[in-house]
């Protein structure tokens, strides 16, 4: 099955929507039960997270009849669905918001984000900012672009290779597991800086237009990353497991790292894990 540009079009229309609808009017108004705390100190959950999921499901049913939702909410009530993502025809997974926690803290950096996955490898993305209204496309094989919601477009070109001390990072550490999680930090001063937004889908942004040289992850959920990496990718980069494996939305691993090239994805890769 093809997804084409039509398809992207129509996904990153719901997308837009659902943060016109449910998630800017939430935004900076939630109150003390409007968030709540899911497995671990931190993992938030708010109203406009799942009534944002709730617009988008609705209306890629309408859009996409027969197609596997895949949201981050629906999956944290039943994570089985997860099983389903490497074999289905055509399957969407969803945040709704990604940067839940800069959201509920009043931080106007977060996304809405959703890939097309088609038999388990990623077909189209889109990465979608609420506060300035525009997104950050890519459909496979036809590159990567920003959208504004007047209609204006500009491609998308991931950063070309520079000295690692003149390298500027983002690193979600904290999602590795021992003893790495403890390690990588103290690496960490070889580069020029290491950061972090809280939020995937505005580093895979800053990425993919070639304002931040290298992405490094830990945790893998499909939708933190399935979108991003292929946004990078069209956008020239190149994204790989820590192994030297490609990135497939739903399969368990641990460890992704974004780079301008190969060569210097290696180099990084030397000095952050040996």
């Amino acid at each position: 099955m093809m997804v084409s540009r039509r398809d992207l079009d129509r996904l990153s229309g719901i997308l837009a929507e659902a943060a016109r609808r449910e998630i800017m009017p939430r935004f900076r108004r939630l109150a003390a039960g409007d968030v709540r705390e899911k497995a671990a100190p931190g993992d938030l959950v708010t109203e406009a997270d799942e009534a944002a999921e709730r617009f988008i499901f609705a209306e890629l049913k309408r859009a996409f009849p027969g197609a596997l939702l895949v949201g981050e909410e629906a999956a944290t009530r039943d994570p089985a669905v997860l099983g389903r993502l490497a074999e289905a025809e055509l399957a969407f997974v969803i945040d709704p918001v990604d940067g839940t926690l800069n959201y509920a803290s009043d931080l106007p950096l977060f996304a809405v984000m959703a890939a097309a996955v088609v038999r388990g490898e990623t077909a189209a993305a889109v990465i979608h900012d609420p506060v300035l209204n525009d997104s950050a496309l890519a459909l496979r094989g036809e590159g990567a672009w920003l959208e504004s919601s007047g209609g204006t477009s500009r491609d998308l070109r991931a950063g070309g290779p520079v000295a690692i001390a003149d390298m500027n990072g983002m690193a979600s550490w904290q999602y590795f597991p021992e003893p790495m999680r403890s390690a990588l930090p103290a690496r960490f001063p070889a580069f020029a800086s290491v950061a972090s937004l809280r939020c995937c889908g505005q580093e895979y942004r800053l990425a993919a237009a070639g304002r931040c040289d290298f992405l490094l992850y830990g945790g893998l959920n499909p939708w933190d990353h399935a979108p991003g990496v292929l946004l990078f990718g069209e956008a020239g980069g190149h994204a790989r497991m820590l192994d030297g494996s490609l990135y497939r939305p739903g399969q368990p691993s641990t460890g992704l790292l974004c780079a301008p090239d190969g060569d210097s994805w290696r180099s990084i890769r030397a000095l952050l894990v040996g």
